[in-house]
């Protein structure tokens, strides 16, 4: 991936300034930038053009999910002189039922010196705020959230802790994909009709304490977790422009035709 075209202004966006290293650019994007599907949920194309990523998430202040999220961390790293990073296409395991999924989440191994990294900004809210070293290995526990990668087979599990038990999250091949893959897996994922990013509207944010997630289909459910509870709460239609605005961080939003929210703005 290119670099920024303006790197100061994507770490005002995460709050940062200077030249930070990947450990605090990553918690500092996990934070500050929410997880969001808008565009898909409306019918609208995303992409992955890297002026556009940098404008909508940037400049406009919007979210993204994990191909533009992860993407846009890439670009960040080059611009900061941290790399190479080496993207790959995982497969989500939570909430599945044991059958093949395809290939729908980005990734990415960041070498930082000597030192490789598994690094991910873009998996809801409950990706890791920080980076973990690549590979099978010890548990990271992280201001409470719990993670850790096992082996199996030919690919890596990255897993969380919760309710007493490890949950495995994705797997992946640890290797290299070509940039048209990822092109194929975004287009597939913002458009096909049984895509759940294209059903429903699927919000996420992550805090060093709280992960908060808000899933809008038929109605609407917030999910608020720490690393010890969590909670649900349903949210009225009307009352979504306003939660988003206070808790993700995403302001000017309406509910549109569909009875989902949309961003609001032109394109």
């Amino acid at each position: 991936m290119p670099g920024l075209k303006d790197l100061d202004a994507y770490l005002a966006r995460i709050g940062l300034s200077g030249r930070p290293g990947l450990a605090e650019v990553h918690r500092a994007h996990a934070t500050s930038i929410p997880f969001e599907n808008l565009d898909s949920c409306n019918g609208a194309p995303v992409s992955l053009d890297p002026g556009r990523l940098e404008d909508k998430l940037v400049a406009r202040r919007r979210g993204g999910y994990c191909f533009e999220q992860n993407l846009l961390l890439a670009m960040a790293l080059e611009s900061l002189g941290i790399g190479p990073v080496t993207p790959m296409l995982a497969r989500v395991l939570v909430g599945g039922d044991g059958s093949p999924r395809p290939r729908t989440h980005l990734v990415l191994q960041v070498l930082d010196g000597a030192t490789a990294w598994h690094a991910d900004v873009g998996f809801g809210a409950g990706g890791p705020l920080d980076p973990i070293p690549f590979g099978p290995g010890d548990e990271q526990d992280q201001e409470g959230w719990r993670y850790r990668v096992i082996e199996a087979g030919d690919e890596l599990i990255l897993q969380s802790y919760g309710d007493g038990a490890w949950e495995d999250q994705y797997s992946f091949e640890p290797r290299p994909v070509p940039f048209v893959d990822i092109e194929t897996s975004n287009w597939f994922v913002s458009t096909w009709p049984d895509s759940p990013f294209v059903a429903s509207a699927i919000l996420g944010a992550h805090r060093v304490g709280t992960q908060l997630m808000l899933r809008v289909a038929e109605a609407a459910v917030l999910t608020e977790r720490t690393p010890t509870r969590s909670t649900e709460s349903p949210v009225t239609l009307d009352e979504v422009p306003r939660v988003l605005a206070e808790r993700f961080g995403l302001a000017g939003t309406r509910i549109g035709p569909r009875g989902l929210p949309t961003a609001g703005e032109d394109r």
